[in-house]
């Protein structure tokens, strides 16, 4: 029995060597604690890029960048949506302007407005895969929001907004008064 005065962690038990246990048998040209010369100690680092292979964004050549879930896609899509969304009200409300000017049937300019938020949508998609195609894939950029997207969506839709406005006639007639007496 081991000495009761020691703390339990000292205490040390003695076991006789056996035969055939120990360092199992190596290859030849092993020596423990000796690194191979020659040969990179992680097999799997690579110091220069081969030539002609297409980066796949992981670090490892051949192994393919780790697919991400719908809810992260999503998270991306809203960063960067309140310029969307302050170039579509402001769209909005130039078109409610230019269409309640009209005096009337709105089924028109109806069919107008949801045509153009089309457009919009279309465009937003257009400026993502630009970005995906040049960011992404040739300049080897992670992408974690999609504010440029958005900002270019937001600048059409005010233009559109503008547009509209410029076709109502007493908009433009309150613009020129504006803009002769001051």
């Amino acid at each position: 029995m081991a000495d009761q005065t020691q703390p339990w962690a000292e205490r040390t038990v003695e076991v006789p060597p056996q035969a055939g246990v120990g360092v199992p048998p190596q290859r030849d040209g092993f020596r423990r604690g000796v690194a191979p010369v020659g040969q990179p100690a992680n097999p799997r680092t690579v110091p220069f890029p081969v030539v002609g292979q297409e980066p796949t964004g992981t670090g490892w050549p051949g192994e393919q960048a780790p697919r991400r879930p719908l809810s992260w896609r999503l998270a991306q899509l809203r960063r960067g949506g309140e310029w969307s969304a302050a170039g579509g009200l402001f769209a909005f409300v130039c078109w409610g302007i230019w269409a309640l000017s009209g005096q009337g049937d709105l089924s028109g300019p109806l069919l107008v407005l949801v045509l153009s938020l089309l457009v919009a949508v279309g465009l937003f998609a257009l400026f993502r895969l630009i970005g995906r195609i040049v960011l992404e894939r040739q300049l080897g950029r992670v992408r974690r929001t999609a504010r440029g997207a958005h900002l270019a969506t937001a600048v059409f839709l005010v233009g559109l907004g503008v547009a509209w406005l410029q076709q109502t006639e007493w908009v433009v007639s309150v613009w020129n008064w504006i803009s002769t007496n001051t």
